[in-house]
């Protein structure tokens, strides 16, 4: 059995891509290929898409492998959208009158069905499989449909399942999509949120600790510099509106006390006078500072 799969998170699509089963059809060896397809909204061209991918398949098997036969490919969308599926499940359904149609008409128009699994249907013992594939469906279900809080229960749930893991080597390298996934997904985690995802893995999977503090450091960091270029390209869009030095200052302030906290009352007075020049300056180097002491003498000069 081969997989495929189109539209997947890259790093779970990256995971679970080479796995492949040789089966035995009517005693003679060979294979099935499952096409897996993820959406998270309701998509009216899925049917189109499917009936692509399925022919990319064949063509490369005809092309590159020079095959004499094609082989199987059963189509199926994993799907955890907020609204419930609303579209046909086959291509036939996306086809004007295709069911009016007599028979004889019919027989030269493509159609094929697909498999749905929409994963809100499914409780937490419904999904089945081994570890790594119970927490990807269970993360993909509530990462839609669940608040914040709900949803880093259920990722505390999940995680879990890590130590059904044999190589435990294999199974870091699996929590660390997971967690990129989590991180990623879900945009409104606080520093906090982290610092308790972080407490909660040294206890349920202590071997993806390390992992877990790095990634949140590095998104931290990442989020902290986000945050300051936004507020720069907001501060210069600001200035150029109600007066460059004023607002270049107050852009100055607030990014330097989003870097190093509470600010010195004569070092904020100083920045309010200094120039226009001085404060772009300022602003263009924040990334660079250290501490305080390079901004004082920075307004030196």
């Amino acid at each position: 059995m081969l997989i495929y799969l189109n539209s997947v998170n890259q790093e779970f699509k990256d995971y679970f891509s080479d796995l492949v089963f040789r089966v035995v059809i009517s005693g003679k060896e060979g294979y099935i290929s499952f096409l897996f397809e993820h959406k998270s909204y309701p998509d009216k061209a899925i049917a189109i898409q499917l009936l692509k991918y399925m022919a990319e398949i064949w063509e490369t098997k005809m092309k590159k492998e020079e095959v004499s036969e094609l082989p199987i490919v059963i189509p199926l969308v994993v799907y955890h959208g907020e609204s419930k599926w609303r579209f046909p499940l086959h291509l036939g359904g996306f086809l004007n009158g295709f069911e009016e149609m007599p028979q004889n008409v019919k027989e030269y128009l493509p159609n094929f069905h697909y498999l749905l699994y929409d994963l809100s249907d499914y409780s937490d013992e419904e999904i089945k499989g081994n570890a790594q594939l119970r927490i990807m469906l269970k993360l993909l279900r509530d990462v839609v449909t669940k608040s914040t809080e709900e949803f880093l229960r259920s990722f505390y749930e999940a995680s879990h399942a890590l130590l059904e893991i044999e190589d435990k080597q294999k199974g870091i390298e699996f929590f660390e999509i997971t967690l990129r996934y989590v991180f990623n997904a879900v945009r409104d985690l606080t520093k906090k949120d982290m610092e308790r995802i972080v407490r909660q893995i040294e206890t349920t999977f202590p071997e993806g600790s390390e992992v877990a503090m790095t990634l949140a450091d590095i998104l931290r960091e990442e989020g902290m510099q986000e945050g300051l270029e936004k507020g720069i390209k907001e501060g210069l869009e600001k200035g150029r509106q109600e007066g460059a030095s004023q607002a270049l200052a107050k852009t100055a302030l607030n990014q330097l006390t989003e870097k190093f906290g509470a600010l010195p009352e004569h070092l904020k007075e100083n920045i309010r006078q200094a120039d226009l020049a001085t404060l772009e300056n300022i602003l263009q180097n924040i990334f660079k500072y250290q501490s305080l002491d390079e901004v004082k003498k920075f307004l030196k000069h």
